[in-house]
């Protein structure tokens, strides 16, 4: 492709006045202010614990403690993207503490993944958040399979939300495997260090200063609502929309918007979904800090209809309707 036509492309055009604008400009206050505040819920949550001791009330920290857990991962996520440092080392730093030591995750392996469903989202045999596996997202699924798999895929909207309390679970065990494992990972021996400090912390803290039958009870409370607060997060943002096959080529504007849905909510919503309602704006800047995300949307919204590009935006319910419609029906064509 010529330098010309790269100038003139869509996105590069876009690009331009949203770079103009100072749309990508570092907002460090706004991070800086977030990261402090989070923190400290954070770390008063577990001061709870300790303090009101062997307690069923314990549960109800669990249940705060999965929405806390949950607004530090976005806050992993956004480093991620490097929205808020400008260079990397700051913003790993940020990542690693947060999502290995305070979470428990791996920040590496969730990067690595990520990365490449930013690249290719909604596309099959690219998309790592579209493969098959417990749930089929894809209509035009053809691979054979037995009854009991058949009868699985046809609830499969049923089953959707209550199986996303397993997440957590599902995401502690992914990271675990893939630290343990030998793809490249740029700070594996660190994360190594962090992620098995976290689970030593976090499950000896509990047997300590719970019973066990409570200290179970908490793990189960905290994970799976951290689990369905994940899952409820991501789900509306590219289950419904264009799927792309493998060999289906589109340029970057138009797959980018084209697979990608806004969930509209105002300040609640936006707080609530830690930006990802922004996907669209999220997924053409990815870098864009998300405090600026809601600025650009009216923007990219207006150069989008001018250019003809389908902008689909929703309420936070009507995206739960298409999200789970899509999937019954993505599970009945697998049956």
């Amino acid at each position: 492709m010529s330098t010309d036509t790269i100038r003139g492309s869509l996105y590069a055009q876009l690009a331009r006045q949203v770079k103009a604008a100072g749309l990508l400009d570092r907002r460090p206050v706004y991070y800086m202010t977030k990261i402090s505040v989070t923190a400290a819920a954070f770390a008063g949550l577990w001061a709870i614990v300790v303090l009101i001791g062997p307690s069923w009330w314990s549960l109800a920290v669990a249940a705060v403690m999965a929405i806390v857990s949950t607004q530090l991962a976005f806050i992993a996520h956004d480093a991620g993207h490097k929205q808020i440092f400008q260079g990397r080392r700051g913003n790993d730093t940020v990542g690693l503490l947060i999502a290995d030591l305070a979470v428990g995750l791996s920040y590496g392996w969730w990067l690595d993944k990520h990365n490449r469903h930013h690249a290719h989202p909604n596309q099959e045999g690219h998309d790592p958040d579209i493969e098959a596996g417990v749930f089929v997202f894809v209509n035009r699924d053809e691979q054979q399979r037995g009854r009991v798999a058949r009868f699985w895929f046809g609830l499969q909207a049923w089953l959707f939300l209550p199986m996303l309390l397993l997440e957590g679970l599902n995401l502690r065990v992914a990271s675990g495997r893939a630290l343990a494992g030998r793809q490249p990972m740029r700070h594996r021996r660190l994360e190594l260090v962090l992620f098995g400090t976290h689970l030593v912390a976090y499950t000896g803290a509990l047997f300590v200063f719970l019973t066990p039958g409570q200290a179970i009870a908490f793990i189960a409370v905290h994970q799976g609502l951290f689990g369905l607060y994940m899952g409820c997060s991501f789900a509306p943002n590219h289950k419904g929309m264009h799927v792309l096959t493998a060999d289906e080529e589109m340029d970057f504007l138009h797959r980018q918007v084209l697979t990608s849905r806004n969930v509209t909510g105002g300040p609640v919503v936006d707080l609530a979904l830690g930006g990802l309602n922004y996907q669209i704006e999220h997924h053409l800047f990815p870098s864009m800090p998300r405090p600026t995300l809601g600025r650009a949307q009216p923007l990219i919204q207006r150069f989008c209809e001018e250019n003809g590009v389908s902008y689909t935006q929703t309420g936070l319910f009507d995206s739960y309707r298409q999200a789970l419609t899509h999937l019954d029906s993505a599970g009945r064509s697998a049956t």
